[in-house]
């Protein structure tokens, strides 16, 4: 798969997707997001791929939206700009054009290895699970620039890291680093910049060879669900998928590895 502004690679089923800008901090603009969407749903739909890893060239992670680079920013134009695979059976809520990653249906992990701004935050935020470098810096960026809390940025963020930190972070577009971006749960562990990426990629294979992929689906579909449902909701989503999975195949190999005291040998979620 070739790309001009994305680097898209596959080994011990993990798929890097690498937004590759580096001299314009990979800002985003109308080509690398339509990159970025396409490669991202490669990924997921590609059996030989279980995690997906996310993360930027050079000095950043992603310094958030290219002014000038979107096109029109015409109101009525963003309503066309969304993305062109749309799933029937799954939430609209999460296929919006900059915040699709909760409908993915493998766990994304964002290696996040320097500047994390604006609409970079958003992408960021929409990954499952996040590691930074200590120097990594992270800002929302739209009140020093005039704008509003931009592509559901104030909805993301109360969910992360709480309502009171979001007004926070979006009133003052203050740079939060290394322990303070950790303390926030902007990010799940901070590492220093030269063990990053050896740490993010142990977890990843970690979650690639011990860890069921149905099983991962079914448990990223419940916690992205939850913001929507009451309890009672929630326990009956998880009652009658355990019946599903207590009878699969998943169930009977983990079981069985971890009697025998060997890696458990799972099958695609396809299969």
């Amino acid at each position: 798969m070739q790309f001009k502004d994305i680097i898209y690679e596959v080994e011990d089923r993990i798929a890097t997707v690498t937004l590759n800008r580096p001299d314009q901090m990979n800002a985003l603009n109308d080509e690398i997001v339509s990159e970025l969407h396409d490669a991202m749903h490669a990924a997921d739909q590609d059996p030989d791929v279980r995690v997906i890893v996310l993360t930027g060239a050079g000095r950043a992670f992603c310094a958030g939206g290219d002014i000038g680079g979107f096109g029109s920013v015409e109101p009525k134009s963003l309503l066309t700009k969304l993305p062109r695979i749309f799933n029937l059976n799954r939430r609209a809520d999460y296929q919006m054009r900059h915040t699709y990653f909760p409908q993915l249906r493998k766990p994304v992990i964002g290696m996040l290895n320097g500047a994390t701004a604006g609409l970079g935050l958003i992408y960021a935020l929409s990954c499952d699970v996040r590691f930074a470098a200590d120097s990594a810096v992270f800002t929302t960026a739209f009140a020093k620039r005039g704008l509003s809390a931009e592509y559901g940025m104030a909805w993301i963020l109360a969910r992360v890291v709480g309502h009171a930190n979001a007004l926070d972070l979006l009133l003052s577009a203050r740079k939060v680093r290394g322990e303070e971006a950790g303390a926030l749960g902007l990010v799940n562990k901070v590492l220093p910049a030269a063990d990053l990426k050896a740490h993010t990629y142990a977890y990843a294979r970690e979650l690639a060879q011990t860890c069921s992929p149905r099983s991962m689906r079914v448990i990223k579909e419940q916690l992205y669900e939850v913001p929507f449902q009451t309890l009672h909701e929630a326990v009956l989503m998880a009652n009658r998928d355990m019946v599903i999975s207590n009878a699969g195949a998943d169930f009977k190999e983990g079981t069985a590895s971890f009697k025998e005291k060997r890696p458990p040998q799972f099958k695609n979620d396809e299969e």
